[in-house]
C-alpha cells in the first residue's frame, strides 16, 4: 500500500507541466541519438549536464534519464534499417533484424523493437519500483571473480551465434579477444599491438568495428553481387508494415525472457546492455523449438535483444539510487549530476528525497508511452528508406557509418581504420565466417581480462579462486554446460542415424 501511495505522488510531481515537457525532450533527443550511430547516450548526457544542473533536480534527472531509455528505442532504426549497429547491444538486433528487412519485413522488424522496448521498459521500472533494495544487496556479492565467471558465460553465448561452423566463430571471436588487448595495458601502463601509432593507444573502438563489419562489409557484398538495384523487398500499402498478430504471438516468451534478463543483468555494475542482450538471444534459440530460423529473420530474434536492452535500464539505476555505485557511462553522469545537486546517492536517497526517486519512476512509465507513440507511427515512413535504389541507398549507408565513426573521437584515422574492417567484414561474408562473435570478443575481452587480473591480485596468484566461489562455479558450471550441449546434440544425432543404418 505504501508503494502505491508513494507511485501516486511521483505520477503527480511527473505530470506537471514542465516536468512533462522535459521528460518529452529527454525521450525525443534519446531516440534521435539512439538512431544516429557513434555519438550515444553517455555523450548527449554530458553536453547536457550544465544545463540540467541549472535545473531542479527532479526535472533535471528526469531529462536526462529520459535520454538515457530514449536511446534504446532509436538504436534499433539503424540496426535493422541499415544494419548500421549505432552500439553494442543493437549488434544483435542487426543478426535478425536487418533479415527480416531484406525479407521486406522492415516494417513488422522496427514494430516489434518498438512494441519490446515498450513492454521490457515497463517491466523494468516495475521491478525498479518494487525490488530495489534487495537486488542492489545481491549484486554487492559480485566480485572480480563472479565478473570472470560472468563474461565467460557471455562468451560461451558463441556456441549460439555459430551459424554453420563452430570452428569458424570461434575463430572470429579469438580475433575479437585479440583485438580487445591493443592499447595501453592498464595494469602495467605498457603498449599492446599499438605498431607505434599513437591513435591505437587508446584501443580500438567497437563503433568502429560494428559499422565496418557489418554496415560497410555488406555494402561491399552487395556491390560486388548479381543482385538487382534494388536491396530489399518492400510491400506495397500499409497492411504489411506493422507486426500481426502471428508475430506477437511469436514474440510474447521473448519479451518475458529479454526483460527479465536485462533487468537483472542491468543491475550488476559494469555488465552493461551488451551482455544482456546476447545472453538473452542465446536464451531464447537454445529456448525455440526452431533454433534454425534464428538468423534468417526470426521475430523472436529482434525482441529478446530490444527487450534485454531497454529493461536493463532499469536495472542500472538500482545500484546507482540504492547503493550511489555507477554501472556503466551514462549512469556515472547521472551520479554526477545528483552530487552537484548536493544529494548523496545511497540507501537513504530515496528515504530523504523520495520526490526524485518516486518522480523519476513515475516518469519513465510516462516516457515510455511517449516513446511508443512517437515511434510507431514512423514505422511506416522509416520502411518507405528501404524502396530506394542501390545507388542512392548505398551511399546513404556509407555516409552514416563514416559520419558515425568519425563523431565518436573526430579523427581521419577512424575513417581508415573503418574502411579497412569494411574489407574484412566483406571477406568474413565471403568466407561465411560470422560477424557477431567477433563483436562479441571484442565487447567483453577487455573486462573478461581485467576481472581475471584483479581476482588474481586478490587471491595473490592462486588461479582458485575463479571457480572455489559459490556464484562464479555456478554461472562457470552454466558456461560448461552451453559449450557441451551442442556436442551431445550431435552425437545424440550419430547414434539415432546409426541405429537407423543398422535397423
Amino acid at each position: 500500500m505504501e508503494i502505491l501511495t508513494n507511485l501516486a505522488q511521483g505520477f503527480a510531481i511527473a505530470l506537471e507541466p514542465m516536468n512533462l515537457f522535459w521528460c518529452f525532450l529527454g525521450v525525443f533527443l534519446g531516440t534521435v541519438v539512439g538512431i544516429l550511430p557513434g555519438l550515444g547516450p553517455s555523450a548527449t548526457v554530458a553536453l547536457l549536464l550544465p544545463l540540467a544542473t541549472q535545473m531542479s533536480p527532479t526535472a533535471g534527472i528526469i531529462m536526462m534519464a529520459g535520454i538515457y531509455y530514449g536511446a534504446k528505442y532509436g538504436g534499433s532504426t539503424t540496426a535493422i534499417l541499415l544494419n548500421v549497429p549505432g552500439e553494442s547491444a543493437s549488434v544483435v538486433t542487426c543478426i535478425d533484424g536487418f533479415e527480416m528487412a531484406r525479407n521486406g519485413r522492415a516494417g513488422p522488424a522496427l514494430g516489434i523493437a518498438a512494441i519490446a522496448s515498450f513492454v521490457a521498459g515497463t517491466v523494468g521500472v516495475i521491478l525498479l519500483m518494487l525490488i530495489a533494495p534487495p537486488v542492489a544487496e545481491f549484486a554487492l556479492r559480485f566480485g572480480p571473480p563472479e565478473y570472470f565467471a560472468l563474461m565467460a558465460f557471455g562468451l560461451s553465448m558463441v556456441v549460439l551465434l555459430a551459424g554453420k561452423s563452430m570452428l569458424k566463430a570461434l575463430l572470429s571471436m579469438f580475433v575479437g579477444l585479440w583485438l580487445a588487448t591493443i592499447g595501453i595495458d592498464m595494469f602495467t601502463d605498457s603498449e599492446r599491438y599499438t605498431y607505434d601509432r599513437v591513435e591505437l593507444l587508446d584501443g580500438v573502438h567497437f563503433v568502429v568495428v560494428a559499422i565496418g563489419t557489418f554496415a560497410i562489409g555488406e555494402v561491399l557484398a552487395n556491390l560486388t553481387s548479381n543482385s538487382s538495384q534494388q536491396m530489399f523487398k518492400v510491400p506495397r500499402g500499409l497492411r504489411n508494415l506493422m507486426p500481426n498478430w502471428q508475430d506477437i504471438k511469436d514474440s510474447r516468451f521473448a519479451l518475458l525472457n529479454g526483460s527479465l534478463v536485462g533487468f537483472f543483468v542491468g543491475v550488476l555494475p559494469g555488465a552493461g546492455s551488451t551482455i544482456a542482450s546476447f545472453v538473452s538471444y542465446g536464451v531464447e534459440k537454445a529456448m525455440s523449438r526452431h533454433p534454425e530460423n534464428f538468423g534468417k529473420g526470426a521475430v523472436e530474434g529482434v525482441a529478446a535483444p530490444e527487450a534485454a536492452n531497454n529493461s536493463e535500464t532499469g536495472g542500472a539505476l538500482v545500484p546507482l539510487m540504492t547503493l550511489g555505485i555507477p554501472g556503466s557511462a551514462t549512469t556515472a553522469i547521472l551520479l554526477a549530476a545528483l552530487i552537484l545537486w548536493g544529494l548523496r546517492p545511497g540507501p537513504l536517497l530515496i528515504q530523504d528525497h523520495p520526490e526524485i526517486f518516486w518522480g523519476l519512476v513515475a516518469s519513465m512509465y510516462i516516457g515510455n508511452v511517449m516513446l511508443l507513440i512517437l515511434n510507431l507511427p514512423l514505422v511506416p515512413v522509416f520502411a518507405q528508406i528501404l524502396r530506394l535504389p542501390g545507388y542512392i541507398l548505398y551511399p546513404v549507408i556509407l555516409g552514416v557509418s563514416i559520419i558515425g565513426v568519425y563523431s565518436v573521437d573526430q579523427r581521419l584515422f577512424d575513417t581508415w581504420l573503418v574502411a579497412f574492417f569494411g574489407l574484412l567484414g566483406y571477406l568474413m561474408r565471403k568466407v561465411e565466417y560470422p560477424a557477431a562473435p567477433l563483436i562479441l570478443g571484442l565487447v567483453l575481452g577487455d573486462l573478461m581480462e581485467n576481472a581475471v587480473r584483479q581476482s588474481l591480485m586478490m587471491s595473490a596468484g592462486d588461479v582458485s579462486i575463479l571457480y572455489t566461489r559459490p556464484l562464479a562455479l555456478v554461472m562457470l558450471v552454466l558456461t560448461a554446460a552451453v559449450l557441451v550441449g551442442p556436442l551431445f546434440r550431435r552425437m545424440a544425432k550419430w547414434r539415432l542415424k546409426v541405429a537407423e543404418q543398422e535397423g
